[in-house]
């Protein structure tokens, strides 16, 4: 326990640092941070544990107007970059706290300007995740002005990354991507996952680009782009349904390895969707959803009746293993009405193992061929 006494005794300690680092590693930060005053050989380890993963969330408000965490951060690598090399993780998220239409009168000048020099100097050398959201940072701009997002990454090499989140606010008007996106994920020969949040358009890669990528999250535009050719095992779609058509579903099809999880809980999806996917992608196990009941089946039902004319769409899938419905907005459902649409849906898909409704409560396919919740 470290002492709160003004007292200063004489600390002697023969430990490796790496039993230094497993002690450490489940501390607290503010722990931490207490803890590099203390020697030279805890500074050392307690930094590289602090900068090993940062995160950083900047709420804006009319009393907050500029991401001064986020200044502060980037300041505090820019003086210490020899600490660059320890950071794997960077996680910078930007939030507004006000009415999204209205105007925005943060300053984000000296936080882009410092995250701008960490980004692309080649202090983050050794990075594995990086995630930009940068949230009300675009609004306000000239279309003729590189896109926020753009700005940060532009000459960056990051040869070990393995995750990439990227986005702002997205609204007509804004400055759109360029090829400089294209040149950046281009050169992310190790990346596995990624997440592009307001990009609308296809993505202009050569074929031999991202060659192990294995799960995307973007628009459908963005996904038919990015699928064909790829080993892409994981999908969720961002945006409206009506985007996606047959010539998308066609291209969500030539990935080189079966797509297996379709996450569609970022669009309402109506049932005449989930037929056609169905017929151009019949490898799915896991599908998780967010219904637009008002395209229900029976309009006559409600509450949790209206998942009744799910039957039908479900019988199309004929490997689905799970179902996760609790994105859908549904009210009423108790576990006897629960249990009647396990039974149904079963009888429809009989490789469903696993459900999850509306009221978040999960139900499972025991050995006995009983459905049972999982609280149970």
């Amino acid at each position: 326990m470290l002492s709160h006494y003004s007292t200063t005794v004489p600390f002697q300690i023969s430990v490796p640092n790496e039993v230094l680092f497993e002690i450490f590693h489940n501390l607290s930060t503010p722990d931490l941070i207490i803890l590099t005053s203390v020697s030279h050989c805890f500074n050392a380890v307690s930094e590289h544990i602090l900068y090993s993963s940062i995160s950083i969330k900047d709420i804006l408000s009319s009393s907050s107007s500029c991401p001064w965490r986020t200044e502060r951060c980037c300041q505090s690598i820019i003086q210490r970059q020899h600490l660059g090399k320890r950071i794997r993780g960077f996680h910078i998220r930007w939030h507004i706290d006000v009415d999204p239409s209205s105007p925005c009168d943060c300053d984000f000048t000296t936080a882009l300007e410092k995250l701008e020099q960490v980004l692309r100097s080649g202090i983050l050398s050794s990075l594995e995740s990086l995630e930009l959201w940068l949230g009300p940072a675009n609004r306000g701009v000239h279309p003729s002005i590189p896109h926020v997002i753009e700005r940060m990454i532009l000459g960056s090499h990051f040869r070990q990354l393995t995750s990439c989140s990227l986005g702002a606010e997205w609204a007509k008007g804004l400055p759109p991507y360029s090829s400089t996106l294209d040149n950046f994920l281009g050169s992310l020969q190790s990346l596995r996952h990624l997440k592009l949040h307001d990009h609308h358009a296809a993505l202009s890669l050569p074929s031999v680009a991202l060659p192990i990528l294995s799960s995307f999250r973007g628009s459908p535009a963005t996904s038919a782009s990015l699928l064909p050719g790829r080993p892409i095992q994981y999908l969720s779609l961002i945006g409206d349904d009506y985007d996606v058509n047959q010539e998308i579903l066609t291209q969500f099809a030539k990935t080189t390895i079966p797509l297996r999880v379709l996450d569609l809980s970022g669009m309402a999806v109506r049932p005449i969707l989930l037929r056609n996917l169905a017929t151009h992608l019949p490898s799915i196990e896991v599908l998780k959803v967010r219904l637009a009941l008002r395209h229900t089946l029976h309009y006559a039902l409600t509450g949790i009746r209206l998942l009744t004319g799910l039957s039908s769409v479900l019988k199309t899938f004929r490997l689905l293993v799970q179902l996760d419905l609790s994105p859908t907005s549904v009210a009423g459902g108790d576990v006897k009405q629960e249990l009647n649409l396990c039974n149904e849906w079963h009888r429809a898909c009989p490789s469903l193992k696993r459900i999850t409704f509306p009221s978040h409560r999960e139900w499972f396919h025991r050995f006995d061929r009983m459905w049972v919740p999982t609280d149970v």
